[in-house]
């Protein structure tokens, strides 16, 4: 397990979390109050960005993707509220475009679903142009080619024959690749 880093007594503990996942939502808020933040959550980018005018954090982990829309939203409104915030961008689909246009706005790190405590901690407590060490068990390359796959799949409405094409792989393997499970 990944030995995470611990926040700064007399630093400021306020940490704005911004996910659609409820449940993940609650586990990460309660192991990161463990490790000395306090903790604000918001479950939609119109809540985080309310959240972020009003009351702007010193710490922020927002999902990319929400129901109500992006959470670079999000990143933007509380870069300008508040510059010096350290801000995380979460993602279950991790991509490089995303990943660029994240840190542009200001995020401070972008790192790929499932992330942990730890690995979250690691990437806001980061001190300069240090990296924060590699994720304990990152995502298997056939688990990132497979959340891309699903991802162009999504964005082309679920057209197998449209996906196979901007893929350009053969449509049969294409319906084989979608009807088993992810890897791990």
């Amino acid at each position: 397990m990944a030995e995470s880093q611990t926040l700064q007594p007399g630093a400021d503990p306020s940490l704005l979390l911004v996910d659609d996942d409820e449940a993940f939502l609650r586990r990460l808020s309660k192991a990161m109050e463990k490790r000395g933040f306090a903790v604000e959550m918001a479950g939609t980018v119109a809540e985080g960005k309310a959240i972020a005018t009003s009351r702007p954090p010193a710490y922020a982990v927002v999902d990319l993707r929400l129901e109500d829309g992006n959470g670079l939203d999000v990143v933007e409104v509380l870069r300008e509220a508040r510059p010096d915030a350290r801000i995380v961008v979460l993602t279950g689909y991790g991509a490089i475009a995303t990943a660029v246009a994240a840190v542009k706005i200001g995020a401070t790190d972008y790192l790929s679903k499932p992330a942990d405590a730890a690995d979250i901690t690691n990437a806001l407590l980061a001190t300069g142009e240090d990296l924060p060490p590699p994720p304990e068990n990152p995502m298997s390359a056939d688990r990132v080619r497979w959340e891309h796959i699903q991802r162009v799949y999504e964005l082309c409405d679920r057209n197998v024959s449209e996906t196979a094409r901007r893929l350009n792989m053969h449509r049969r393997t294409l319906q084989r690749i979608l009807a088993k499970r992810s890897p791990r």
